[in-house]
């Protein structure tokens, strides 16, 4: 047993080793001999003894870090407390050098202020605490410096925060464009109106994201926000007609009956939650922090922001209302000539659809219990039992409701983007991915594939930046690497997607066999997949059960329905009944199908073959951008705060590589410049050095690190410098104070000059003005002097007829003036030389006695 001492911090092994059990940390309390009394981080007193294996904390585990990469124990116990310290402390971000971990809180934080906005602006990743700022920044700030589209991926399972964090980078992004104009407004109130249609409480998330979404942000030359676009993927439609127990139908409804007035109600014939089908069969009406009737307020407002029409947002409310009629239809089973049939129960709800939908009650009811058979030219009409006209009208209402949000979408985006005005048109985005989390429910089914295949897509792109490209380019360039072995998933892609038969090959192969079923398609997966390691096979035979071995771990999905949801078809005869609708609306939501012909209708793409399409859209668009990565983990199942359940956590991080991302990003160099690139940015840092055009790159590029990096663990490749995070940093703080220093230097300079400038010209000016004044003055005095001379009498000045001819005769009632006492002639007794009166010759007043004794 290792020597303790009290106060001591040890990690204490689990007494039985399960699939995700880890060491758990402990503070020593007691020793005594052979045994010892600590008390481990759940707070629970223990007595060890020689048996049970304990050993040493490292120092950095005691307290936590802010980057996992400076751990000691390197090691999953270690991740694990790391995490955990911080989240009870309510630090719930941690850095794995670039990438970001975020633990949900369940509680509102105050760290999201604006203060904490202006906090994060312009500072590098470390510089200040972990926070989803950072990262926002960090991508902004790429953008600005690469000139190159950015993208954040924001990964985890349902419940984990994506949808939060997605809107905090947005609300980020909006604040530091520095416009703070209408535009950004409008891609901020995008999400309330988003998440309205689109996300529903579930057991795991009060406001699960039940579709995917990519919003890209466009930014102009300026770094200011231009527009944005918004691409959905996958709407689950099944949640409109089915929940699961303590699930919610989407929060639009129960927003829309919470917030309306007595009078809109009675407009749409509504009443209140509980008395529709659609919405309590999960038995959950209320969702806790939720404030409905709030909610639909802010939804309103929204859609006024963004543009939406009053009388379009009356139609879309008409759809609504006329989805809950629908859903209260109750069947009951006959028989027509002795073939199955079924007739509907109650009628008012019909013709409360029907109103809503602009169609015939009649017309209504019957596509709703017929259906229409088409054989070589001739049409025959047959009924439906219950349990399919059941389907029949569940499908109505699916197609309506996702064909709709497609529209909100798409209105959203006639508000928000902004095409380019010509091909040399400068714009840059950030696009942000917040798309459905890795699902694994009690019963799985079609939905949960695609879901879980998207979640491997990620996944694949995540390990093919961090470890793929990564170990690829140290080779290529010949950097000293030790290489780490990683979870590749490539295998599990092949299965589902990549390789020729893969499983979505397959369900579209059979869902368009006429005579294709659910028990047909599993017998072709056994046959084709048995002996993949990836594909699992379930026990019993009559299961109609199969099981993928995901990078997340083992999924079984029920293959019943399977070929129905991917057909995602509608019935001829609905077809003909939305033809027929006097409502707008309706028939401009399907114009595509309405105007397709049967033929067509047959050869249209299937669900999984549009999904599959527009994941490989998504996934090379990320390719072309510089990723972020925000790792999101869920603590708990049960949505409370403080709560942290070690096996849940160790299995989010296991299966999202943590580890080895841990390990590679502290072995390895994330960071990488051309030389060329490298010695432009960063050759103010050391002494003569010329632009790169003049210089060897590579021997200007270890000067310069040599200068500031000094002998660090750096290394140059063959075209490219290889940095940690933690240098790059350092290199761009450096690279701040000396440009800092400079521009302090060029800005004194040229204020000397402006102000040396502005008073010469000062002087001159004054030089001017008083060379002019002096003139004027000079003109002045003499034109008064000659004035005076003029019109002066004989009499008054004794020496008048040597310089003027005047008069010889003045009125006699003119009153001379008295001579200015100084004056040559008069009767003053001192010899004076100046007069101080006005006039320096002719004195103006007739009492002016001053004299000036001459000296």
């Amino acid at each position: 047993m290792v020597i303790l001492a009290k106060g001591d911090h040890v990690w204490l092994e689990p007494k039985t080793k399960e699939e995700f059990s880890v060491a758990i940390g402990a503070k020593v309390k007691f020793t005594e001999s052979g045994r010892v009394l600590v008390v481990d981080d759940d707070g629970k007193e223990i007595w060890v003894d020689g048996k049970r294996q304990i050993r040493h904390m490292h120092t950095s585990s005691v307290s936590g870090v802010e980057d996992m990469i400076g751990l000691g124990d390197l090691n999953e116990a270690g991740i694990l407390r790391n995490l955990f310290i911080r989240y009870m402390d309510d630090l719930i971000y941690t850095y794995t050098g670039s990438i970001l971990v975020a633990v949900n809180p369940y509680q509102v934080l105050s760290i999201y202020t604006p203060e904490i906005i202006q906090m994060y602006r312009d500072k590098k990743i470390g510089e200040l605490s972990p926070h989803i700022f950072a990262i926002a920044d960090n991508s902004y700030f790429s953008m600005k410096r690469y000139q190159q589209d950015q993208c954040v991926i924001i990964s985890g399972e349902s419940g984990a925060g994506k949808t939060e964090s997605t809107k905090l980078i947005l609300q980020f992004l909006a604040a530091i464009s520095g416009q703070h104009s209408w535009i950004e407004q409008q891609i901020l109130e995008a999400n309330p109106i988003m998440e309205a249609f689109g996300n529903a409480k579930t057991i795991r998330n009060d406001n699960s994201s039940r579709f995917g979404k990519y919003i890209d942000i466009h930014f102009n030359s300026t770094g200011s926000i231009e527009g944005a676009r918004i691409d959905q993927y996958l709407l689950e439609k099944s949640r409109i007609v089915n929940q699961a127990p303590d699930e919610r139908n989407y929060h639009i409804f129960y927003c829309m009956l919470a917030g309306m007035s007595s009078a809109e109600k009675a407009q749409f014939e509504l009443t209140d939650a509980k008395n529709y089908y659609y919405l309590t069969q999960g038995k959950s009406l209320v969702c806790e922090g939720r404030d409905d009737a709030k909610e639909y307020a802010n939804i309103r407002s929204a859609m006024k922001v963004l543009m939406f029409k009053d009388n379009e947002v009356v139609e879309i409310l008409k759809i609504l209302a006329s989805l809950l009629h629908l859903g209260n239809i109750r069947y009951n089973a006959i028989q027509v000539n002795n073939i199955d049939a079924s007739e509907i129960l109650d009628i008012a709800h019909v013709k409360k659809a029907a109103q809503m939908l602009g169609v015939d009650s009649q017309s209504l009811i019957d596509a709703l219990t017929t259906r229409t058979i088409f054989t070589r030219g001739d049409s025959v009409t047959s009924t439906m039992g219950t349990a399919a006209s059941v389907d029949v009208r569940d499908a109505f209402v699916k197609g309506i409701y996702g064909r709709m949000f497609v529209w909100i979408v798409d209105k959203i985006n006639e508000a928000i983007y902004k095409p380019t005005i010509s091909p040399s048109h400068y714009r840059t985005s950030i696009g942000v991915l917040d798309i459905f989390g890795f699902e694994n429910f009690d019963h799985n089914s079609f939905e949960q594939m695609c879901i879980n295949y998207a979640n491997e897509n990620l996944q694949q792109f995540f390990v093919q930046h961090i470890f793929k490209l990564e170990q690829e380019e140290y080779n290529s360039e010949g950097i000293n690497w030790q290489h780490i072995e990683f979870v590749d998933n490539q295998d599990a892609l092949d299965l589902i997607a990549v390789k020729p038969m893969n499983l979505i090959s397959l369900i579209d192969e059979e869902s368009k066999f006429p005579k294709g079923t659910d028990s047909t398609l599993l017998s072709k997966l056994h046959q084709q997949h048995g002996n993949n390691s990836n594909y699992l096979r379930a026990k019993s035979e009559i299961s109609m059960v199969f099981g993928l071995n995901h990078f997340a771990g083992v999924v079984f999905y029920d293959t019943r329905g399977f070929l129905e949801k991917n057909r995602d078809t509608f019935s001829v005869d609905l077809i003909h009944l939305i033809q027929t609708s006097s409502n707008a609306f309706l028939t401009d939501l399907f114009v595509s199908e309405v105007t397709m012909g049967n033929e067509t209708r047959k050869r249209a793409p299937t669900l999984g073959a549009q999904f599959k399409k527009s994941l490989d859209s998504l996934m090379r668009t990320l390719s072309s951008c510089q990723p972020f990565f925000v790792r999101c983990i869920k603590p708990n199942d049960y949505k409370k705060p403080h709560m942290f359940d070690r096996t849940l956590c160790c299995r989010q991080l296991r299966y999202s590589g943590m580890m080895e991302t841990i390990r590679i990003r502290r072995a390895g160099y994330p960071i990488r410049h051309l030389f060329k690139d490298f010695v432009d940015r960063y050759r103010v840092l050391s002494s003569g050095i010329l632009a790169s055009h003049k210089e060897n790159c590579r021997e200007a590029s270890y000067k310069i690190l040599q200068t500031v990096l000094k002998n660090a663990d750096y290394q140059l490749g063959k075209t490219k410098v290889f940095l940690k995070d933690a240098q790059d940093v350092f290199l761009e703080q450096q690279r701040e104070e000396v440009m800092t220093r400079k521009i302090l230097i060029i800005q004194k300079t040229i204020r000397a000059w402006a102000v040396r400038r502005r008073f010469v010209q000062m002087r001159n000016g004054v030089i001017v003005i008083q060379r002019q004044w002096r003139a004027f003055e000079a003109r002045r005095r003499y034109k008064k002097v000659n004035e005076a001379w003029l019109h002066a009498t004989p009499s008054l000045v004794p020496f008048a007829d040597t310089y003027l001819q005047l008069p010889s005769v003045t009125p006699q009632n003119h009153q001379l003036p008295t001579p200015c006492s100084w004056l040559p002639g008069t009767s003053s007794s001192e010899e004076t030389a100046h007069c101080h009166c006005e006039d320096s010759v002719w004195c103006q007043s007739h009492d002016c006695q001053e004299t000036i004794p001459t000296s």
